[in-house]
């Protein structure tokens, strides 16, 4: 009866809230009840006391609508102390239970979820640092790092891309502790999923390299727990558990139809539900004590395993100083690596013309060898992204101390997977593709800024500068869509120093993710450039007299164009300052009165040059101002004739001044 009790216990409280708010999904909470009640109650390795503790299982919603289904375990486990009173707050203003889970936000969310299949990639990602973090710190009689990830997902989960792209990853990796909970009810919002969804999913997962399973009734938990147990004893391959289930189950008015799927059930319909339940109240909210006792159960055992990991963790720390040691560089502050980012032996170049993309590679290098849990790779471009951590290792199914990740061609599933790595605690995690390729991973760097985790994207082949390949690898919008992201840093560069200053911020940020866009072109070392890059925007060159005649603004590559047309201007008689902006989002940051030291409000003629539409610089020029920018996509030619042909030469910079 308890066991009944216990998975009734999610229905009735998802419906409540669901109906409390005249708004939700009641469909998966109720269909998937018992899989989460059998998972949560006798398989988790969770304590609802430390749901930081980390060699916990980690637990993904992707299907994060269903969110009333995990508030309801957070409230039945006691996990939190999320009371009855935050389930009745569902989906309201400023409560612990908005309409989808919330990392950071809300007390056992292992991810922000609700972009269908992300959770489902993320979950690769804690995977992998799962296993990359045993390989460096386990010891015979002593696996500090030990659990499983799943991942609950549902039919509109696998129907995107992205988790086909995480999953064939995850099977070539061997990754046998994801564990992916299928949730199988065969309806989408627009009706059954044989309208566009018709193909055989278990293959698909076989081919992948998964070990599949079907449990037929998605009932019966006990079917549910021999499937989970069997893909725990399976050491070689990940696996996929496929649970067919009724959407909405227990509301016999619906269930099994796609109105269930977000609509409240109303009122009526739940006082049926709980009496065909079997349910001992119609009262909204009234849970019996019963039903919480195999979630207490849960966490008394999963806070003594806590206990015992803890007291073998004391032993390891005396019996493994270094790597104790090593660990607390991992999991908190690492001050030799500070000291590094500060120092000149970290900054130091060579003044040559370089590409910023093979500098941004020299400055990865650098701190790779002083920060042992960064990790992170390419979408197959590393090559060209200059992004290989030299002396690191691969990763692979064979070496899981490598730290140099091979994402293959998979730049969205590859983005959502650094989230879950850097999610799982740790390690820090990079990316990098080309820079018009950030389409592909802009939806995931906007989770990265959601949820305040520092992830770090490295693209590469800036603007126009790409040349040859032509307008399909030319970026010309990818920064403003960038820069657009709120709690999203983009840097792009002039030179070697500022882009020392770049990856030093980037790695240096707690909560805010960033990218940098580096030059496939060489470009000059610049005599300007300075750590001032830090704040975002600062003088490079300035005027010869107090209050320049006009104030050239430039980024990138542009710099140094903007430069040489103050030279120009000079020569004229025309005295002009020339700012480096090599961070909108950061300069935006600083105080007015910084803001207005290296742009002086009386100061009205400005040029803002930037080989991208550069809509984020109009601000900055005013009514009065002009732009030399892009306002079309480029076109297939060596660098040098596009710079010519689209205006980003000193003399149309110089000549754009002199018409103002």
């Amino acid at each position: 009866m308890s066991n009944t009790l216990a998975v009734n216990a999610i229905r009735v409280l998802s419906a409540d809230m669901i109906q409390k708010a005249n708004s939700g999904h009641p469909g998966l909470p109720l269909g998937a009840a018992a899989t989460a009640c059998e998972l949560w109650t006798n398989h988790l390795k969770f304590n609802p006391q430390d749901a930081k503790w980390i060699d916990r299982d980690r637990f993904v919603l992707s299907g994060g609508h269903g969110s009333a289904l995990l508030y309801s375990l957070l409230h039945l486990t006691g996990c939190g102390g999320l009371s009855i009173d935050d389930l009745k707050n569902f989906r309201q203003a400023d409560s612990l239970t908005p309409g989808h889970p919330e990392y950071g936000h809300t007390v056992g969310v292992d991810a922000t979820t609700g972009p269908l299949g992300a959770g489902c990639a993320m979950a690769v990602g804690f995977a992998i640092a799962e296993t990359q973090l045993a390989a460096q710190f386990n010891e015979p009689g002593y696996d500090v790092i030990d659990h499983y990830t799943y991942v609950m997902c549902g039919d509109g989960c696998l129907m995107e891309g992205i988790s086909s792209e995480a999953f064939s990853l995850a099977g070539t990796l061997g990754l046998s502790k994801l564990i992916v909970l299928y949730d199988s009810n065969k309806i989408s919002i627009e009706g059954s999923t044989d309208i566009a969804f018709t193909e055989d999913v278990k293959k698909r997962m076989e081919a992948f390299g998964f070990g599949v399973q079907v449990v037929e009734d998605g009932n019966d938990t006990a079917a549910i727990g021999r499937a989970i147990e069997a893909a725990k004893a399976d050491t070689t391959r990940p696996s996929f558990i496929e649970i067919k289930t009724i959407i909405g189950f227990g509301c016999e008015s619906k269930q099994g139809t796609a109105s269930v799927h977000g609509e409240p059930l109303g009122e009526e319909n739940i006082v049926a539900m709980k009496k065909a339940l079997g349910w001992p109240s119609v009262e909204p909210f009234a849970v019996p004590d019963e039903a919480y006792a195999p979630y207490r159960a849960m966490g008394e055992k999963n806070a003594a395993a806590q206990a015992k990991w803890e007291a073998s963790f004391a032993e390891y720390r005396a019996k493994f100083p270094e790597k104790a040691a090593l660990w607390d560089k991992f999991f908190g502050e690492n001050a030799d690596l500070a000291a590094y980012l500060a120092s000149e032996d970290y900054a130091a170049y060579e003044d040559k013309p370089q590409a910023t993309r093979a500098l941004s590679g020299t400055y990865l290098n650098r701190i790779a060898d002083n920060m042992p849990n960064l990790t992170g790779g390419a979408a197959d471009l590393a090559p060209s992204t200059k992004t290989y951590m030299k002396g690191k290792g691969d990763y692979s199914a064979a070496d899981r101390a490598g730290r140099n990740m091979h994402f293959g061609v998979r730049e969205l599933a590859m983005s959502a997977i650094a989230n879950g790595m850097l999610l799982h605690g740790g390690l820090r995690s990079y990316v990098s593709t080309f820079f018009v390729f950030s389409d592909y991973t802009k939806p995931m760097a906007r989770l990265s800024a959601l949820m305040n985790i520092p992830a770090i994207y490295v693209f590469t082949h800036d603007s126009i500068g790409v040349g040859e390949d032509g307008p399909t690898h030319e970026p010309i919008e990818q920064l403003s869509m960038l820069r657009a992201i709120p709690n999203f840093n983009v840097w792009r560069p002039c030179d070697a120093t500022e882009t020392a200053m770049a990856w030093r911020a980037l790695i240096e940020s707690k909560t805010t993710p960033g990218a940098i866009a580096c030059t496939r072109q060489n470009l000059p070392q610049m005599a300007g450039s300075s750590d001032a890059a830090l704040k975002g925007g600062y003088i490079i060159s300035d005027s010869q007299k107090a209050t320049p005649d006009a104030i050239i603004i430039a980024t990138g590559s542009e710099v140094a164009i903007s430069v040489e047309a103050q030279k120009m201007l000079l020569a004229e008689g025309i005295d002009v300052r020339v700012v480096s902006m090599p961070c909108v989002d950061v300069f935006e940051k600083q105080s007015d009165e910084y803001k207005k030291s290296v742009l002086p409000a009386d100061v009205r003629k400005r040029v803002a040059v930037e080989a991208g539409n550069a809509t984020e610089l109009y601000k900055y020029v005013g009514l009065d101002g002009a732009m030399v920018c892009m306002t079309g996509f480029g076109a297939s030619a060596p660098y040098s004739v596009l710079f010519k042909r689209f205006g980003f030469t000193a003399e149309n910079v110089a000549n754009t001044v002199k018409g103002l």
